[in-house]
């Protein structure tokens, strides 16, 4: 994942939800994934549990067509 910075003040700051509707699913997985990582790792640094941080999600989802 690419790291883009850009300045601008709290008036001119666009719509969030807008821009992620723009991103394909694998970029919005790509990063719900990487929010997912830095939230676990901060929450175990305060636990002091280590920084191991398993992939994946907590359970496992099944799509079923009908």
């Amino acid at each position: 994942m690419v790291t883009v910075v850009q300045k601008t003040s709290l008036s001119d700051q666009g719509n969030d939800f807008a821009y992620w509707q723009t991103q394909s699913y694998e970029k919005r997985i790509e990063a719900l994934e990487e929010i997912r990582n830095e939230y676990k790792q901060w929450n175990q640094s305060l636990r002091g549990a280590g920084d191991y941080v398993q992939p994946g999600f907590q359970r496992v989802f099944r799509i079923v067509k009908r």
